[in-house]
């Protein structure tokens, strides 16, 4: 496993510490599920966006072909 460090204001960090604990969880663990979770979802509306762009374009990518 890797780890990655980034910079917050003061702001930002107290705003995590919040957002975490509402949650049940350290700031470290907030950010890894929400990281996942943003992740995931990034690759699914990708998938849906080829399929529509494969099926919009099927009859033209088959003429090429």
């Amino acid at each position: 496993m890797s780890t990655i460090t980034i910079s917050l204001s003061d702001e930002r960090l107290e705003r995590l510490k919040e957002m975490a604990e509402s949650a049940g969880l350290t700031p470290e663990e907030f950010i890894r599920a929400s990281l996942e979770e943003w992740l995931a979802g990034e690759n699914e509306e990708f998938a849906a966006a080829a399929r529509h762009v494969l099926e919009k374009n099927a009859e033209l990518y088959r003429r090429l072909a």
